[in-house]
């Protein structure tokens, strides 16, 4: 099964609040890039990427989480983290019942998180760029 089939799968399984609200990231999320892939890892957690993790969605008993792998290196003018803010590496949003998602500011946010991906990605040379190590031989 496809990693979007399986997506699918867990909001179509969330029949109370907490399907829509993860439909709606989701569409928020797929809508400001056409190249985000989709990925279903760690036993059951949808993952998206684009040029590196973008962001990591799961459904709790109260809330659906939307995590982002670097959000703490990422500005977020329309303050919507609001999870993990005392942590190195790791910020979240926390949606709760009655909540509603502010589809322009993800889709900001996504955007923010991709130019940082590839910011971070063109900072590491290839690996042909590298100098190469010369052989070194003992004088006699």
């Amino acid at each position: 099964m496809e990693p979007s089939e399986r997506i699918d799968q867990l909001i179509e399984g969330l029949t109370d609040w907490r399907g829509k609200t993860f439909a709606s990231v989701r569409k928020a999320i797929l809508a400001a890039d056409p190249q985000i892939v989709e990925e279903w890892k760690w036993m059951g957690s949808p993952v998206w990427y684009r040029d590196g993790i973008i962001a990591v969605g799961n459904a709790h008993k109260g809330k659906v989480k939307l995590t982002f792998s670097h959000g703490a290196k990422l500005a977020d003018p329309d303050q919507l983290f609001n999870a993990g803010l005392g942590g190195g590496t790791w910020r979240a949003i926390d949606f709760l019942e009655g909540d509603k998602v502010n589809s322009s500011a993800l889709k900001r946010l996504i955007r923010t998180a991709i130019a940082y991906n590839q910011a971070k990605s063109t900072k590491k040379a290839p690996a042909g760029a590298r100098p190469k190590a010369t052989k070194r031989t003992k004088e006699p």
